[in-house]
């Protein structure tokens, strides 16, 4: 493998594909839910339900899209196929999930978003697999990173603040979610085309052999204990992550009474201090250490989503730095999360001699997927306890000061709860750059 620093067009290719990853991951945890209870009409316990078990479906085929691409010898690479035909089926598949061409549309836009979530799995799987086998540098998988999230910050503000304005530029409603539905699905051909075309000239790593059964390669993850504390942790902050995003259109219709502008703005706040702050947070890292830096960003993460719930009695001005120091908080956690991956991943081949990184990588893509799928799940009970009302009519409809409350609740509190507290999973954590360096002791 190679070690030197990796070209600018490479990386810069590679970040591309967070132009998928953010747009699916950002867009459905934004509008799915919303859709159905307020375009669908579908009670707010049942559309929970709705998003979950589509999502819930990637536990099982994630690791499998890992194992698959693990085992794949081609021309192009091993991973490099899959971001093509896996990123051409979603970008077909996303604009399905809200086509509604039928009169029953609530399950067709569960099966779609099934079906959408299957193509993602064999686009996002090979491709968080890559950096590992790009490079065995330490410091370049911070660098290769920093460029995703930037990307990937992007990505969200595009996908998440223009994909509310879209809906209501052609008319709100089912004709408003059809067309949001194909502008999300250019977003990701875009990425797409960017990744697989960008990284044509990357390095593919040595070729190792894989464990002879997916039996035998659990055990060798299961066994990987930096990995394991890495994945619990993540996990859960997705969690966190995805019930804030969930709230955000019902947060700025609700609480901000804002519901033209407000979720606009908010992803504003969120995305564009986490561009400026990302080298800062390489600074960081190059002087505390990527474990470290992690906690603080999700310290600040919980802390300025704590902050918010006081929100009623603050001005509007301030609610917006704090959505800002959230966003910075976020970048934090990507990079460092995203640039632990490989080191676990690099010091499982130290370890074993085997090519695995789909396996891992699957694993984690499995997880995150559960992850951001409760996070809308656990929204909408808090919405069905608090007594929210849903609506048919493409306008939510006119809420109790108790269902404002969960509204409330939902989108600070708890998330801030959930991210901090994943903090504890990360006891014992113990990969730096002097063990990757010396090698598995």
């Amino acid at each position: 493998m190679q070690t030197q620093v990796l070209p600018g067009r490479v990386r810069a290719g590679y970040a591309l594909g967070s132009l998928v990853t953010g747009a699916f991951g950002t867009v459905p945890g934004l509008l799915l839910l919303p859709y159905l209870t307020d375009t669908l009409g579908v009670a707010a316990g049942i559309a929970g339900l709705l998003v979950l078990a589509p999502k819930a479906w990637d536990v099982l085929i994630n690791p499998v899209a890992g194992r698959i691409s693990d085992r794949t010898r081609t021309s192009m690479g091993a991973r490099r196929p899959f971001l093509l035909f896996g990123g051409l089926a979603l970008a077909v598949l996303f604009a399905g999930i809200f086509a509604a061409p039928f009169e029953r549309n609530a399950a067709y836009a569960a099966v779609m978003f099934l079906l959408a979530a299957t193509a993602f799995a064999f686009y996002q799987v090979p491709y968080v697999a890559m950096p590992a086998e790009m490079t065995d540098d330490y410091a370049e998988r911070t660098r290769l990173m920093s460029w995703r999230v930037a990307i990937l910050a992007v990505a969200i503000l595009v996908s998440g603040a223009l994909s509310p304005m879209v809906t209501k530029q052609f008319g709100g409603g089912i004709p408003g979610h059809r067309a949001m539905g194909v502008f999300v699905a250019v977003l990701i051909l875009v990425g797409t085309f960017g990744s697989f075309f960008g990284t044509r000239s990357a390095p593919v790593g040595k070729v190792l052999p894989s464990e002879p059964s997916f039996a035998a390669q659990l055990r060798v993850v299961r066994a990987n204990r930096p990995f394991r504390l890495l994945l619990i942790c993540w996990i859960v902050q997705a969690a966190g992550i995805a019930t804030m995003l969930a709230g955000v259109s019902y947060f700025a219709t609700q609480i901000l009474e804002s519901p033209d502008t407000g979720a606009t703005l908010l992803f504003a706040c969120f995305v564009g201090p986490a561009l400026l702050v990302m080298p800062l947070w390489t600074r960081v890292g190059r002087r505390v250490g990527k474990l470290r830096a992690y906690v603080y960003a999700s310290v600040l993460f919980a802390a300025a989503a704590a902050a918010l719930a006081l929100a009623p009695f603050l001005p509007a001005a301030v609610v917006y730095v704090l959505t800002g120091l959230v966003g910075s908080g976020y970048a934090g956690q990507q990079v460092f999360g995203l640039a632990m991956l490989p080191d676990c991943i690099a010091f499982d081949a130290q370890r074993t001699g085997r090519r695995q990184a789909g396996v891992f990588t699957g694993l984690w893509t499995a997880g995150e997927t559960f992850g951001l799928a409760l996070g809308p799940g656990v929204f909408a009970v808090l919405l069905a306890i608090f007594g929210y009302v849903s609506s048919s009519s493409g306008e939510a409809a006119a809420q109790s000061g108790t269902a404002k409350i969960g509204v409330l609740i939902g989108f600070t509190l708890v998330p801030a709860l959930v991210v901090a507290s994943a903090l504890i999973g990360l006891r014992g954590y113990d990969l730096d750059e002097r063990r990757l360096t010396e090698g598995v002791s």
